[in-house]
């Protein structure tokens, strides 16, 4: 297996994980899933820790009393995504450069 596709493969594992984790996270508090239910319990700690580096950014949009449109989580799915795009982008044009630089190095010789 080459290492290019593992590691896009990798990458591409845990940008989705992440993802993943956020949707639900979307989804719970937007139709108010009970916080003390362990599933939606688990989903908010794991997804906390996803969340950290955007809090502060946006304001919570409450949509009729209880349930709770999650602006930063949105953002966070958004700039994951880009995030792994980017990185899956990176492994394959480092692997382009230097398959590049391999060949001219093999026809100078």
């Amino acid at each position: 297996m080459k290492p290019t596709l593992y590691l896009t493969g990798i990458t591409r594992f845990i940008i989705g994980l992440a993802e993943a984790i956020l949707v639900l996270r979307i989804v719970l508090r937007l139709f108010a899933a009970n916080p003390s239910a362990s599933f939606v319990h688990w989903i908010y700690t794991t997804s906390d820790t996803l969340l950290e580096p955007f809090r502060g950014i946006f304001q919570i949009g409450v949509i009729h009393k209880s349930y709770v449109l999650d602006f930063t989580a949105l953002f966070a799915l958004i700039v994951y995504g880009l995030l792994g795009a980017l990185l899956v982008y990176l492994v394959f044009f480092l692997e382009n450069t230097m398959a590049t630089a391999s060949t001219r190095t093999t026809k100078e010789k």
